[in-house]
């Protein structure tokens, strides 16, 4: 392993060191690095702010995407001092990520109790076999919303 990956990891280890100390929310912490400079860092906010999104990679994100004033995080790292969950790997492929590194596995999460098993088990079921049912309702007035987003010419692309 470079040396340099080392560093930003022990900031994030640290982050989240810090943040298992200070109550703010879960012992995580993300930074994101662009051309070996880090743009954004992260600490899991969940339980002071009451935001179940507001992991440390999804903080990360937002800071980061603040700072380089884009959506898409092109050519930029995620050291994360956990495996990302779910709602967090979305977000780095939505974000445009090209690498992820992490600390801890999922599994040393559980042991903590922080297990997200259930919910990777729930996206290979089928929806009426899930926990939370769903049920699509007004499907025709949704799809005109999308072909009017496709026919505009000044959208933005994702």
């Amino acid at each position: 392993m470079d040396e340099i990956n080392k560093i930003f990891m022990a900031r994030a280890i640290e982050l989240a060191k810090e943040n298992a100390n200070s109550n703010n929310g879960g012992p995580f912490g993300a930074v994101i690095v662009k051309d070996g400079k880090i743009i954004g860092e992260g600490i899991n906010l969940v339980t002071k702010t009451n935001d179940p999104t507001a992991h440390a990679e999804i903080t990360a994100i937002r800071q980061a995407c603040k700072k380089i004033n884009s959506f898409k995080l092109d050519g930029c790292e995620i050291y994360s001092s956990t495996e990302p969950c779910p709602m967090c790997l979305g977000a780095i492929y939505w974000a445009c990520l090209k690498k992820i590194y992490y600390a801890t596995t999922r599994n040393d999460a559980a042991k903590a109790d922080f297990n997200d098993s259930l919910i990777y088990k729930e996206f290979g079921l089928p929806e009426n076999k899930r926990t939370i049912p769903s049920e699509q309702i007004m499907r025709i007035e949704s799809l005109e919303v999308l072909k009017e987003w496709d026919k505009n010419d000044c959208k933005v692309e994702y």
